[in-house]
């Protein structure tokens, strides 16, 4: 009996699913080993990476406009690119886990930082930028957080991170996404 395209869209869905898998890991490698570049090799590099996902995004559009069935899919790994490219997240694991819908990979990554920033391995400053980025993730995941994580995201949330919040709740469809998405992604060309 025929798949009626069922096992296409999985197999699409995983090659998308690696190719933003890789970006994501070419952006924390980047970030990883901006003290061994100098800063015209990290920005060209950096630059290099946000015109890939500039051109995933035209290809996320395009099969978007012409497959429905993706779109719920989709929308995930939109808004995650969304979110790399006007760069209210700065650590790409999260943007990772955010886009993969994993909020119980992000709450273990949240109880390693909490730790790490006890012990003094992990400094205040990146602790609070990460710390931000994943409750938000958790939050537009849908996921509820307690009166002390909502506390601090008010106190801690930057300019960057509030707009990507505010704008992503009000998307209601995929062409909405897109809309945003493109217009980030020009944005960040300019």
């Amino acid at each position: 009996m025929a798949s009626r395209g069922t096992i296409e869209t999985s197999k699409l869905r995983q090659n998308l699913e690696e190719q933003l898998d890789r970006l994501m890991q070419q952006l924390q490698d980047l970030e990883e080993c901006r003290d061994e570049l100098d800063a015209d090799e990290y920005e060209e590099t950096k630059k290099e990476t946000l015109e890939q996902l500039s051109e995933f995004n035209d290809s996320l559009k395009k099969i978007m406009s012409g497959n429905m069935t993706l779109v719920d899919e989709l929308s995930g790994m939109q808004l995650a690119i969304q979110a790399a490219i006007s760069q209210a997240f700065k650590t790409p694991e999260v943007i990772r886990m955010f886009a993969k819908k994993q909020p119980g990979q992000l709450r273990t990554r949240l109880a390693e930082m909490d730790r790490d920033v006890m012990v003094g391995k992990l400094g205040r400053d990146l602790y609070t930028q990460q710390k931000v980025e994943i409750l938000t993730a958790l939050r537009k995941l849908g996921e509820k957080l307690t009166p002390e994580d909502e506390t601090f995201l008010s106190a801690n949330a930057g300019a960057a991170l509030s707009q990507f919040e505010r704008v992503s709740s009000d998307l209601g469809s995929g062409d909405k996404v897109l809309a945003l998405a493109s217009f980030e992604v020009e944005k960040s060309k300019q």
